[in-house]
Parts: C-alpha cells; structure tokens; sequence
C-alpha cells in the first residue's frame, strides 16, 4: 500500500495539516474560585496551548444545561452556562484564540436536548402543541409497554412515560436527553439556524456528536437481539441498533450541514460515528454530495496494542477512504480511559510519535500530554451518570475528566478550591510546571513531535507506505518531494532489529522516544524514532 503525497496542485485546507486539542472545559482551568472550570479559564492558557504546538481547540460543551450529562443536555444552543461563563467570553476566547493563529471549534450536540429545553416543555404540553411533532412520541406496545425494544445507551430502555400526554418519548441516552425527531423539517431548519449562529460570531467548524443516531427508522420496529451478548457487557449491547441509529436519510442530514459549512469557507466538521470503518466511510459523502469533512476514526481507542494489529488497521482504513477522503487519527477522549493507563508509561511514548506521523488529522485529548496513567475514583465521588446507572461495569467515564494538573501546588494550580473531581494521582509529577522543566517528560516530547511535524511537509501532507519490518515493530515512510521519513516504532519491551529500505541510509534523527544515541542498527525497548532517509 503506497499514498501518494497531496501535491495536486490545489489549495489544502487548513484542517489538512492541522493537529487538534480537545479540551474538556470542565477540568482545565478554573477562573472563578468554584472547582469548575471555565472559558476565562481557557483564555488564560492559550499561550500554553499555542506553544504546544497545535493548531486547533475542540470545546466539549459550553451551552446552558442542568448537567445531567455535564453538558450534552442542551437546554439553549445560543448562550454559554453562566458556570462557564457568558457569550462575551467566548467570543473574546474566540477572538484572542485567532490571534495566536488557533482555531476553534464547538461541540455540537444535535441528536437530543435536555427536557428542560424550551423546545421539549412546549413539546410535552400537550398531543396538540405546534412543536409536539420536534421530539418522538410514541403510544406504548398493544400489551403495554414502551412502543419497541430499543435501550438506551445509558442503560435501560431507551424510552420514558409521560404521565400527562399519556405516551412514551425516545430517548437514546438519558431519560433528561430527549431524542429530536430531525425528520421534521421545523427542527432542521431551528438547528441549522444554531449552527449559523455560531459560524457568525466566528467558530471555525463544529464536531458533531453522536451523528450516527440522529435518525431512526421511520416505523420504529424492533431492534435484532444482539446474539453476542454476555452479562456484563451494558445493557445498550442487548439489541444491535439496526434501526435506531446509521438509517440512510443521516447522509442527506450530514451533506445539509457540510452545505452550510463550506458557505461560510474553510469550516471543518468532525463528525463522532461509532461504526466499522465500511459503514464509517459513508459519511464522507460523495463528490455530489459531501458529507462531514472528518468522521471520527476511533480504531486506535480499542486496537490491540501491537504492531501487527495496527498495521492491519491502518492498511485497510487507508485502503477504505474515498478519493478525497482525508484520515484522522485519534488516541484519546473524554470518553475513553487515560491513554498511559491503557498501555503503559512507555508506549504512550510511542503511542505519541504514532498519533503525530500517520498521515492525516490527529487530535490530542488534554492531558494526554502529561503522561496521566490509570486513574482511580473514589465511589463517593463519583459523577458520571452512566457509571451510577450501571456500577461496577468499567463504564466510568470520570477518570479521562480529572482537572488539569498546572503546577505542584495543593489544586495542582486548577483551582483555589476542592476541583469537582478527585485530580490524577500521580499530580505532584504530572503536572505542566514540573514536565516543562524536565527534557525527559511527556510534556516535552510532545512539544518536540509537534515541532517536528510543523516544521517538516512530509509529515503533514507526504505521502506514507507501510514498510516491512522486524517482528513487534511498526515501520513506515512518510515523503514528499524534498525529503524522506522512516517511522520505526518498537511496541515491544525487547530490543529489535530496524530494517532500512533497500539502498537507504540513515542521514539524521529527527526525533526519539527515547534519550538520543548513536544508532547501531537496533531498535531499544519501547523506541520510537523519526529518521530522515537519503539514498546510500
């Protein structure tokens, strides 16, 4: 397999070189002494985030919300919860985030609202309210019941009575998450009017979550029972969603909103879409009718972590993208387990050096940066309400959502006060003021893969070609025309052998995992290396 760099002669669009930070702006910094973090608080760290060397800032939610889900229960998609702050203050983070060449992105959340939401209160006034048709209301089964089988991701069934109405509503996640009915057409025109909203005060493109289950199946039939299911697995694996989330209409709703994107220029939409990597490239879209720019590849989350598996995975998601088609990469999420927690201290070394030098767009989760290992949380404090609903099956996600640890002091210079949750453990040592001193930490070899891949074309838009190599080792080229990259990443605690391609010498080290030496044709336990290549 060998792709060819992108040197077509046309414009590349700023997200094609681009590496993105997610921030998650309840854990990286508190502005206003009340253990939450917020949008000033951001503010006051852009210059960390610039000189890392990034070019982009995703926000998970900021917009009004009761925080049942900690902001992806909308109840107003045009303001800021006063907890973050106000709209001045992320259009001023907006604002001063372009001046230091950062884009910004927002988190948009269009499959549910929180009941709360204006919208759902009118909904469930009453059978006959003009917006009772915005969310999906169903009478229940003929035996009693909910109208079908489906199960919320959340756990339990996926739909909730109303006492008043005297029918049920869907809800895919939580109960205070009622689904939007987008085959409505006054619901797409009020969400696409959200979107201008926001493109107008300057957001440079949205990650739209969880796209794949926007639309259902008209008929709401049940869903197929899920032959694999083992206890333990989350009540959400019961049933395959067959026809509650990936129906064919959600192509046409991702090329309206890629429409309205490209009008306002150089926007980029991400799209978050769990599905194997045939059905992921769907949401590409066609060259009539383009879909969203980026859909989310979260291979790498669950990937078995050695070279062999990856290689495959890579192989064939570059041989499933369409022709224009752009890849992208990523490690971690406020929705998965701390990277170094996953595979250890030293591969998450090397895990960075592979995120940073695959072709196309990563995106780098706070923290991420700092090295933070396995995370425990105490069962008194923890808030993830998926974790509540279902204890004890490892479904927790409050152990990617600790506070950012700045500096040594008693709240790892987060807050002045207790943080809403525990911080990492290990905060003393894993913190920005104590990596930024050190030459060996996490924190610089991140800032030197970026520097790196900043300063070298190859790595941005070069062409790449897995390469044969030594047995537990991940080898691959990276090229364009000035120059010629080897990637050799060890993913075992052994030494083993580097294999240079026929009539290639090693002419310099760009980068290590590693403390530099002098190269002896091996690669160390756990390496990783960014070469530049010239013929012998």
């Amino acid at each position: 397999m060998s792709i060819q760099p992108a040197i077509d002669g046309r414009a590349r669009p700023w997200w094609e070189s681009a590496v993105i930070y997610q921030i998650y702006p309840r854990s990286f910094q508190d502005s206003d002494r009340d253990g939450v973090g917020d949008i000033e608080g951001i503010r006051g760290r852009l210059d960390y985030i610039a000189g890392l060397g990034v070019d982009a800032i995703w926000l998970s939610p900021i917009f009004p919300s009761p925080m049942a889900d900690f902001g992806y229960d909308v109840s107003d998609y045009c303001a800021v919860d006063p907890i973050f702050g106000t709209l001045d203050d992320i259009e001023r983070l907006i604002a001063q985030a372009h001046e230091r060449g950062l884009r910004l992105l927002l988190d948009f959340v269009p499959n549910h609202s929180s009941t709360v939401h204006p919208w759902f209160a009118e909904s469930r006034s009453s059978r006959d309210n003009p917006k009772r048709d915005w969310y999906i209301w169903r009478d229940g089964a003929p035996g009693g019941g909910p109208p079908n089988n489906w199960t919320s991701d959340m756990g339990g069934p996926a739909w909730e009575w109303d006492h008043a109405t005297g029918q049920y509503y869907l809800h895919t996640f939580l109960t205070e998450q009622a689904d939007l009915n987008w085959r409505n057409p006054e619901v797409r025109a009020a969400m696409t009017d959200v979107l201008r909203f926001w493109f107008d005060r300057g957001v440079d493109g949205f990650r739209i979550d969880v796209l794949w289950h926007c639309i259902k199946a008209e008929d709401l039939p049940d869903n197929p029972a899920n032959p694999d299911f083992v206890p333990g697995m989350g009540e959400k694996f019961l049933v395959l969603q067959h026809h509650s989330a990936n129906q064919p209409e959600i192509h046409e709703l991702a090329a309206a909103f890629r429409m309205l994107a490209d009008s306002y220029g150089e926007r980029l939409l991400v799209g978050e879409i769990c599905l194997p990597v045939d059905e992921l490239m769907r949401y590409y879209g066609s060259v009539d009718a383009p879909g969203v720019h980026l859909p989310f590849n979260f291979q790498l989350f669950e990937a078995r972590w050695d070279a062999a598996t990856l290689a495959a995975i890579i192989a064939a998601y570059e041989t499933a993208l369409p022709p224009e088609g752009w890849p992208n990469w990523v490690l971690g999420s406020h929705d998965a387990p701390r990277l170094a927690g996953r595979i250890g201290d030293l591969q998450a070394r090397v895990a960075a050096m592979l995120l940073l030098t695959l072709r196309g767009t990563p995106t780098l989760y706070q923290g991420d940066e700092l090295g933070i290992g396995r995370v425990s949380i105490p069962p008194e404090r923890i808030r993830d309400p998926q974790d509540l609903r279902q204890p004890g099956l490892g479904l927790g996600r409050d152990a990617a959502r600790t506070p950012m640890a700045w500096n040594d002091s008693v709240y790892a210079g987060f807050s002045e006060v207790e943080p809403w949750l525990p911080l990492h453990g290990s905060w003393p040592v894993h913190n920005v003021e104590s990596e930024d001193r050190d030459p060996a930490s996490m924190l610089t070899l991140y800032r030197r893969l970026l520097a790196v891949r900043r300063r070298h074309a190859s790595l941005r838009t070069g062409g790449f070609r897995l390469v044969p190599s030594d047995e537990g080792v991940l080898q691959y080229e990276r090229w364009d025309a000035d120059e010629r990259l080897l990637i050799a990443l060890n993913m075992r605690s052994e030494t083993r052998r580097l294999f240079l391609p026929d009539g290639a010498a090693i002419a310099d080290v760009l980068a290590s995992t590693q403390a530099l030496r002098t190269l002896d044709g091996s690669l160390a336990p756990d390496e990783g290396l960014v070469l530049r290549i010239e013929n012998a």
